[in-house]
């Protein structure tokens, strides 16, 4: 058992309700009251270098966040089956309202990784047959790439492959077409800490 006094989750509770809670105790009381009216929905990953909060910097409320290995969107399957991304976007986009859904990678993404090379023995079990809806795109793009553009490369088609899958959803597929619905995809730099942004040009470009 973890010495709460050593426990670093305790610590920045503690800092929380010491730092935090005393300014934020309205915001909080105002959206238990009136409930939460995220503008976005973003998929990322569980990687622990690319916290979404954090990036744009958003408030408690704002942001309705799905993260799972490699930021990956499923394709639309209501076949009964368990689909905790699928079910999130569900709520995201008809519960919600959203009227914005981000797919965001990042550098070094451990998950594309093993798509490119192939996941580790240790991780048969949920995660090889989870990134393996991305494998042949990622695999197709690596070769295609010089070794110096692999990762990254590799990492934007990902996304792409997400977007592209969040359109075969109707009620998504429909609100981005009357216009209440914005896709986009970005990419996070962790070491420069930048966001690169899908646009008409072949690579994510820089945001200013």
């Amino acid at each position: 058992m973890i010495d709460e006094s050593l426990d670093p989750l305790i610590s920045g509770y503690r800092r929380f309700r010491a730092d935090r809670w005393p300014e934020a105790k309205a915001e909080y009381e105002a959206l238990a009251a009136d409930g939460q009216t995220p503008h976005t929905l973003i998929v990322a990953c569980s990687d622990s270098r690319a916290d979404p909060a954090l990036i744009f910097d958003a408030a408690p409320g704002q942001l309705f966040v799905v993260r799972n290995v490699a930021n990956l969107v499923p394709p639309y399957e209501p076949d009964g089956q368990l689909h905790g991304v699928s079910a999130a976007l569900e709520f995201g986009v008809k519960v919600l309202n959203v009227s914005r859904i981000v797919v965001m990678g990042h550098a070094h993404c451990g998950g594309v990784a093993a798509m490119r090379d192939g996941a580790p023995d240790t991780v048969q079990d949920f995660v090889a047959p989870w990134i393996a809806q991305g494998t042949p795109v990622v695999r197709r793009i690596a070769e295609a790439c010089p070794p110096g553009d692999r990762e990254q490369a590799t990492e934007e088609a990902v996304v792409r492959l997400s977007l592209d899958n969040l359109r075969t959803f109707p009620w998504i597929a429909g609100r981005e077409r009357a216009g209440t619905l914005e896709l986009t995809g970005l990419h996070f730099g962790i070491a420069e800490g930048m966001l690169r942004k899908l646009t008409g040009a072949p690579r994510f470009e820089p945001l200013s």
